[in-house]
């Protein structure tokens, strides 16, 4: 995932987030989890300056084109994030068959009449 190649003309804030998103990536690829919790933070802060909707329609800024991009960037990020986790807990699942007890386990003692009215609610 590079980031676009700055125009001349890119509003400050973008330049910031988009330095925001490259320190994201570089703790996802480096498997850096303070790190990317730093970078989360970060753009985060960014995002919370975000500039004033009347800026997104200057004339001849390329603020709203910049911002779209931005986005189809965090989002490449955050499915990245989604698939490692994936991975990571698949990993977790074949060596630990058990870690987790059901959801659903039988009452004890009770037979119900109906087949599935005997079960009982375990763990959220």
């Amino acid at each position: 995932m590079t980031p676009a190649a700055p125009t001349t003309n890119t509003h400050p804030w973008i330049v910031s987030l988009q330095a925001g998103l490259d320190g994201l990536e570089t703790a996802l690829l480096q498997g850096d989890a303070p790190g990317v919790q730093t970078a989360s933070a970060a753009v985060q802060a960014v995002l919370q300056n975000a500039p004033r909707t009347a800026e997104f329609g200057v004339p001849g800024s390329t603020l709203a084109i910049d911002m779209h991009r931005a986005a189809h960037r965090f989002g490449q990020l955050r499915q990245a994030v989604l698939r490692a986790s994936a991975q990571s807990q698949r990993a977790v699942h074949s060596l630990l068959p058990q870690q987790a007890p059901a959801t659903y386990g039988t009452l004890s003692g009770a037979k119900p009449s109906t087949g599935g009215a005997g079960r009982a609610y375990l763990a959220a």
